[in-house]
C-alpha cells in the first residue's frame, strides 16, 4: 500500500463550534470506523500527521471499570495515523457534535480539535478529532505489551468487552489496507489465550 502524502503540521485549532458552517468532517481511528453512531453522506480512508494511533488510555466507563480499567485508543503526540474521515451535512452537524461530546467525552479524557486530514494525496480537509490528554489521570501513555494484553482482557464496560473492541479495530484497519503491528500482536495474544 502507498503512503499518503500528509502535510508536516497537524494544523490543530481548539474550538468545534466555531467550526461548523457547512459540513463537518469527523476523523475515525477507533471505533468510529466501525461504528460511528451518527448520520454521514460520504467516507473516505483519510490520514491525519502529527498524531498517531495508540492504546493510551485506560477505559473507566465503555471498555472497563475504575476496579477493573481496559485500554482504548487515542491519539498520542508524534507520527501519522490512517483511518476514516466521515463528511456530515451541514444541518446534521451540532447533533453529531452533541453526540460525539456525550460518548467520547465521558470522563473528558480528549480534548476536542479540528486538525487537517488529507483525503488522497492531494485533498485536504479539517476534521474534528479527539485527542488523548496527556495530563488527564486516565492517560496510560506507553505501557508493555504483556500489561496491554493484561488491561484489554480484563476490561468489560457499558460499550461491551474490551477483547471485541480491539479485534473489531483491527479487522477494520486491515479492511483498509492498513497493518498496525501493535494491535496484530495483541490480537494474536488475545487469540492465544482463548
Amino acid at each position: 500500500m502507498g503512503e499518503v502524502a500528509v502535510p508536516a503540521s497537524p494544523d490543530v485549532t481548539p474550538d468545534a463550534v466555531e467550526e461548523t458552517s457547512g459540513d463537518l468532517w469527523v476523523f475515525g481511528y477507533g471505533s468510529l470506523m466501525w461504528r460511528p453512531g451518527f448520520p454521514f453522506v460520504e467516507q473516505r480512508k483519510a490520514a491525519i500527521r502529527g498524531f498517531h494511533r495508540s492504546l493510551c488510555i485506560y477505559s473507566h466507563v465503555h471498555r472497563g471499570t475504575h476496579s477493573r480499567p481496559g485500554l482504548v485508543l487515542g491519539l498520542d503526540r508524534g507520527g501519522s495515523c490512517l483511518g476514516i474521515a466521515f463528511r456530515v451535512a451541514q444541518a446534521d452537524a451540532a447533533e453529531t457534535i452533541a453526540y460525539l461530546r456525550e460518548r467520547e467525552q465521558a470522563t473528558s479524557v480528549y480534548i476536542e480539535r479540528y486538525v487537517q486530514t488529507m483525503l488522497g494525496a492531494r485533498e485536504a480537509v479539517r476534521s474534528l478529532v479527539y485527542v488523548a490528554d496527556r495530563n488527564h489521570p486516565q492517560y496510560a501513555g506507553r505501557l508493555e505489551e504483556a500489561e496491554v494484553l493484561r488491561l484489554v482482557r480484563q476490561g468489560v464496560g457499558q460499550s461491551g468487552a474490551n477483547p471485541d473492541y480491539v479485534r473489531n479495530t483491527h479487522a477494520h484497519l486491515k479492511e483498509l489496507g492498513v497493518h498496525d503491528p501493535v494491535l496484530a500482536r495483541l490480537v494474536a495474544g488475545l487469540d492465544a489465550a482463548t
